[in-house]
């Protein structure tokens, strides 16, 4: 069973102890989130750079908005980059896991913390609940968030790919990861020599992908998870989560060695087919350790 903690054990002055001198960076990845990401930024700024000096980089990677969400981050204080603008010989496809894989190679903290740019009244607990495990022991390598997401207002209700779709794949494929409450959720933190040694795949099977790629090349045994609490944030309809639902599958076959097996960065495509509707061209793409590109050995 991995080892559980709660958001609350960690307030900001305990962090801050345990911080000695590491740098801490934390990235959104965004794409169209004019409705949350400037609150969100402020509020990291406020109570984790100006009130503790807890993060010292806030970084929002735009992957493609066509809304104000790049304007928005940067009137809010936080540093922008164009997701497509970094390592762009690599690809320039939208996707959480590019995003995700290019804010590594864009920030400079030891310590590099993921949270969603989607949630409405954000929490810096979220941040600390995530940092705590890292700063305050030296045997964790790895510290997945989760939290009661309500889904219309209604308790227990959300988090429908992971249990029509991740967690039935878990129970087969890496039960080792089923005592994790929500394997899919996007806060997650880790140093930096660890998220460098691992590839990222490219969309929506990234934190599936993560997980499965940490334990084993670190081990399960640094693998933590941290209670957040409560978040709230944009539910999509049942229909949309198809196409999430389908690189999931992706990830898992691929680790597991099936369709798709040896052939990670080209070349394998699904298409999602739904009656009255045009198939969606879902691709499995992952993108290298960073270790691995020679343009980040010359800037780390």
């Amino acid at each position: 069973m991995f080892r559980s903690f709660v958001s609350s054990q960690f307030p900001a002055s305990r962090v801050l102890a345990g911080k000695r001198g590491r740098r801490i960076s934390v990235c959104l990845p965004a794409r169209d989130e004019a409705a949350t990401v400037g609150d969100t930024v402020r509020t990291i700024l406020r109570e984790l750079m100006d009130r503790h000096p807890i993060v010292d980089e806030l970084v929002v990677i735009d992957d493609g908005s066509t809304d104000d969400t790049a304007a928005l981050a940067a009137a809010a204080g936080a540093r922008v980059v164009s997701a497509a603008s970094v390592l762009p010989e690599y690809g320039t496809e939208h996707g959480k896991g590019q995003a995700m894989w290019r804010a590594v190679h864009e920030t400079s903290g030891d310590l590099i913390v993921f949270c969603d740019a989607d949630v409405r009244d954000f929490d810096p607990g979220f941040v600390l609940g995530l940092l705590g495990p890292l700063v305050t022991r030296d045997d964790v390598t790895f510290v997945k968030g989760f939290y009661e997401r309500p889904l219309d207002g209604r308790a227990g209700e959300g988090g429908r790919v992971t249990e029509l779709m991740a967690r039935p794949l878990i129970s087969v494929f890496f039960p080792y990861l089923s005592e994790l409450v929500q394997p899919l959720s996007g806060e997650c933190a880790a140093p930096r020599h660890v998220l460098e040694a691992v590839p990222f795949v490219g969309g929506y099977g990234v934190d599936l992908g993560l997980l499965i790629d940490v334990t084993e090349r670190f081990g399960p045994a640094g693998l933590v998870q941290c209670d957040l609490g409560e978040r709230v944030h944009r539910n999509r309809p049942l229909a949309d989560l198809s196409v999430q639902a389908l690189g999931i599958l992706q990830v898992a076959l691929q680790r597991a060695g099936g369709p798709g097996a040896g052939a990670a960065d080209f070349g394998w495509t699904s298409h999602l087919v739904r009656p009255g509707a045009a198939p969606a061209a879902v691709s499995y793409v992952e993108r290298p350790p960073l270790v691995e590109v020679p343009a980040y050995r010359k800037t780390a």
